[in-house]
């Protein structure tokens, strides 16, 4: 998706559908942690990481303390990227376990 309200168009019938959101910090109409929040509206356990090259608009403790799995500043490494997705699916599955 291309902006927060499309997520959100998209997750709210089926919020299920969907595993894992990558959210950026900035995009149009809302911010990565203003997404978050109504994603967790309507689906308290969705495992969200958050992106951004602005640490002065958020921190990692601040975007945990919203219920943000993992948090990632650009540049962003693909390995790194692929490990913040395998710990929060593996958080995930050692809750249901």
């Amino acid at each position: 998706m291309t902006s927060g309200v499309e997520t959100l168009q998209a997750f709210g019938p089926q919020p299920d559908a969907f595993d894992i959101v990558i959210t950026d910090m900035t995009m149009p109409d809302m911010t990565g942690v203003e997404l978050a929040k109504e994603l967790m509206h309507l689906r308290s356990n969705i495992p969200i990481i958050l992106v951004t090259g602005f640490s002065k608009l958020i921190t990692a403790e601040t975007a945990q303390e919203v219920g943000i799995r993992e948090y990632l500043m650009k540049p962003i490494a693909i390995g790194d990227l692929s490990s913040a997705i395998r710990r929060v699916l593996d958080h995930d599955t050692e809750k249901e376990g």
